[in-house]
């Protein structure tokens, strides 16, 4: 290379350098905007919690029939392909916005002879080279808009894929609830049953009566329409595990004979680090990086466009001479193209991305004040139902005994039929009411886990990395 095409390149290199593209704001520059009437506190409301990490919280229910449907709702779940595929587009797109950061060569070759299209009997080869110059960061700055648009799909990806997995461990837990719910029942149909027998027995040596026999079968049959409610129950929560983890929904998936145990406190952190670690609030913050670029690209846009060009080709005639046969031609230029009138569409367009702009951080504001109260309501729900649970297994024991009191009150004599079945209601009301609220505790467990953007443990979605 000569040394004027060398001082030329340097020029080039060093005006680029100059004009370096200026960085998209960090969260905490916008965030106080995004959230103006949210003043974040020093620890959570809704009761004291601990510190640490959320991560690896699949494992903390102990149940391998539970992390195999997550594993397989990673594979087969349909909202997570069209994640995927979401992610693998907006990859490609951040790939065709690298390849205009670099020289665009284009081959052209015409040959025929006499028999030519124009019959003009010309041939020849030529390679055309062109290059902007992108004094300004506009080239640039939509590469820019490709990678933080690439960084939020893939943020979208991952708390798709935390959104899945908590979806399946809910729908799990509402299906082992199901089943013990049914069997309950069933056993209370059978405590029914022995109800009737022991009401006909004492109808027919004559200590009983018709009412009470008639008591006994209506309370049996009640039993029995909650056997048919709760396998409803159950067989429609197996079928919405199955569409989740991409089955047909046949209603045979397998699931635990017991409801598993939240092992220890959930490690909830500060409020102050919430909005650094769901991937829903980081996807937002990418958001609002690529909205800041956009309005580069669009004031880049009203500057002038500056290409170089250079070009080598051979052209011969079976026809014609040609004026100057000397072959192969060079040829070095440059291109200048500056807006000069558009009606005002380049301003309107910066004021397009301006508002884009805005609206990606109230955007990102919404998406942080839902996580906040997602995060206070299921803390909320997990201490309520863990009081819950005491109160009512007290209450099943409580009933238990009576239970027993009033069968034996009615098998001396001194009872009625009435206030065993009563009992008999009660009690099952009360095991109902705890298997729900065990249920519930486990449920707002995992709320709690995707509300603080903790990681179930699999594998985690791409995220994009800066480029340099």
């Amino acid at each position: 290379m000569g040394t004027r095409n060398t001082s030329m390149a340097l020029v080039v290199l060093a005006t680029l350098q100059a004009c370096a593209l200026e960085p998209a704001p960090q969260p905490d520059d916008y965030r106080a905007e995004a959230l103006p009437g949210v003043q974040v506190p020093d620890a959570w409301t809704a009761g004291e919690v601990a510190g640490g990490a959320t991560d690896g919280w699949l494992a903390t229910f102990d149940d391998p029939q539970l992390q195999a449907l997550v594993a397989e709702a990673m594979l087969h779940n349909s909202d997570l392909r069209i994640a995927a595929a979401r992610v693998q587009v907006a990859s490609e797109y951040l790939n065709l916005a690298d390849s205009t950061l670099w020289p665009q060569v284009n081959l052209l070759a015409r040959g025929g002879g006499k028999m030519g299209g124009d019959s003009s009997g010309m041939n020849g080869v030529g390679l055309f080279a062109t290059w902007e110059l992108d004094l300004w960061g506009r080239v640039r700055a939509g590469r820019a808009i490709a990678e933080e648009t690439y960084a939020s799909v893939a943020a979208d990806a991952e708390y798709a894929r935390q959104s899945v997995a908590a979806l399946v461990a809910k729908s799990y837990f509402l299906s082992v609830e199901a089943t013990l719910q049914q069997r309950l029942a069933e056993d209370m149909v059978i405590a029914a049953q022995q109800q009737v027998r022991l009401a006909e027995d004492r109808e027919r040596i004559g200590n009983g009566t018709g009412y009470d026999v008639a008591l006994a079968r209506a309370n049996l049959e009640s039993f029995r329409d909650s056997v048919e409610k709760f396998r409803l129950a159950r067989e429609q929560a197996l079928r919405a595990l199955e569409s989740l983890v991409g089955r047909y929904p046949s209603a045979q998936v397998e699931v635990a004979a017991q409801l598993a145990k939240a092992q220890g406190s959930v490690p909830a952190g500060l409020p102050s680090e919430l909005l650094e670690r769901r991937p829903d609030v980081i996807a937002a913050s990418r958001r609002v990086a690529a909205a800041f670029h956009g309005v580069q690209e669009a004031e880049a846009a009203r500057l002038p466009r500056i290409s170089l060009t250079a070009s080598v080709n051979s052209v011969s005639s079976d026809l014609f001479v040609l004026q100057d046969n000397s072959n192969p031609v060079w040829s070095f230029g440059a291109n200048l193209m500056q807006p000069v009138f558009n009606a005002g569409a380049l301003q309107t367009q910066v004021r397009i991305r301006t508002a884009e702009q805005q609206q990606a951080v109230a955007e990102y504001g919404r998406v942080g004040a839902r996580a906040f109260a997602e995060v206070e309501d299921a803390l909320s729900a997990e201490f309520a139902s863990g009081r819950r649970e005491e109160i009512l297994d007290r209450a099943v024991s409580a009933n238990e005994r009576a239970l027993e009191l009033s069968q034996v009150r009615y098998r001396v004599g001194s009872g009625d039929l009435r206030a065993v079945a009563q009992q008999q209601i009660a009690l099952h009301a009360s095991r109902t009411a705890l298997i729900r609220v065990q249920t519930e505790r486990l449920v707002q467990r995992v709320n709690l886990y995707l509300a603080l953007g903790g990681g179930f443990g699999g594998t985690p979605a791409p995220v994009a990395q800066a480029k340099e």
